[in-house]
């Protein structure tokens, strides 16, 4: 009795850790997360060469590679950062994002200052997921939906300077039209951004960007492959010198980055100062969700603990006695989980191989969950 009752406690507990981790509320990492391919760099591996550049390893998927640096946290930082966020899913080869541009064509020219459209079609990517891109910068993992990218697509229009074909690269701080487009389109990858007032006169070069929800550029399931991104070059003809607002240097483009600074002094959710949302992450908006890294991991921490002092309430509840002669209820669900605790019940050495494998299963889970 009293191995079944460990075993129960053990596999509540093992469960309540679960499903704390699969709502992503605990800082710990799951040990059937952990991929043994970064244990090695690669180096004496199948299609090593000497050129190459030796792997970083880890044994607990990098979780505490961020430490000490400037978090991301959901922020466009201008000065660099370190974003900890997993990768998240990624495609098959099969349905790999590609894009071309429709419109304007390669080589087209337009009138300075008319307007005009952009038009793309796009193959395997669910179009108009599109984050909060102030808040939730590289927040949240790629992540597929019917096997395709759930994301969105940006176009960039940068001038090229005397002419179509410059040989320095182009600053990428610097942009005539930019746009992110929300939107599902005509619903059979058809997407567009209108440019409205047009372009001063110049060479121009347009391209995509395409991004999972959160932003980042799309991840791929292979390394020989064709780009998924587009470009064209065209020339804008005419005397007209007018920017269009949304280049780095016009109205939207200067508000956007405005926008995106000042969330950084707000904090992590960056609360909306003249909101009133009575949510703890923004308290009336008036900086309530401004907490720091510490106070996360920590409230983080407590959703685990509580995950398993509800799982060991529960095993008392249901084993009695059995549990409390086994690992003595008056202490934590962490110490019923120790090795000492998994030997010591009546019938030790009896053949109960579900009790056993739970107690496994429990010790597994103390000894290689992460703290992040």
């Amino acid at each position: 009795m009293a191995i079944k009752g460990l075993g129960r406690l053990s596999f509540l507990l093992t469960l309540a850790l679960a499903q704390a981790q699969g709502n992503n509320k605990t800082p710990t990492l799951d040990p059937d997360a952990i991929q043994s391919g970064s244990f090695t760099d690669g180096s004496a591996a199948l299609g090593a060469e000497a050129f190459q550049a030796a792997s970083l390893t880890s044994e607990n998927n990098f979780i505490n590679f961020c430490a000490g640096k400037t978090l991301t946290n959901g922020f466009q930082i201008t000065d660099g950062s370190c974003n900890g966020i997993v990768m998240g899913q990624i495609p098959s080869k099969d349905t790999m994002t590609s894009v071309v541009i429709t419109s304007p064509k390669n080589g087209d020219s337009i009138g300075s200052g008319e307007d005009f459209t952009i038009t793309v079609q796009v193959d395997n990517l669910e179009a108009g997921a599109f984050t909060n891109a102030v808040a939730s910068y590289y927040a949240a993992p790629q992540q597929l939906k019917g096997g395709r990218i759930v994301g969105h697509i940006h176009v960039t229009v940068q001038d090229t300077g005397a002419n179509l074909n410059p040989t320095k690269p182009l600053d990428a701080t610097k942009f005539a039209f930019f746009k992110g487009i929300n939107d599902v389109g005509d619903g059979s990858g058809g997407l567009s951004a209108d440019v409205a007032g047009g372009l001063p006169a110049g060479n121009y070069r347009l391209c995509t960007l395409v991004s999972a929800a959160n932003h980042q550029p799309v991840i791929m399931p292979v390394a020989q492959r064709g780009a998924q991104d587009d470009c064209i070059r065209f020339e804008v003809t005419g005397n007209g010198k007018t920017k269009n607002i949304a280049a780095n240097d016009g109205e939207k483009g200067v508000a956007a980055a405005a926008q995106a600074a000042e969330a950084i002094t707000l904090g992590p959710g960056a609360p909306d100062p003249g909101g009133n949302n009575e949510d703890e992450t923004d308290a009336g908006g008036n900086g309530g969700g401004n907490t720091s890294n510490a106070a996360s991991a920590s409230a983080a921490s407590k959703t685990a603990s509580g995950a398993s002092e509800t799982a060991s309430a529960a095993a008392t509840d249901e084993t009695g006695a059995a549990a409390d002669e086994t690992a003595s209820s008056t202490e934590s669900a962490d110490a019923a989980t120790t090795p000492e605790a998994g030997g010591k019940g009546k019938g030790k050495g009896k053949g109960n191989e579900k009790a056993k494998r739970s107690m496994r299963l429990a010790r597994l889970s103390r000894q290689r969950h992460f703290v992040a």
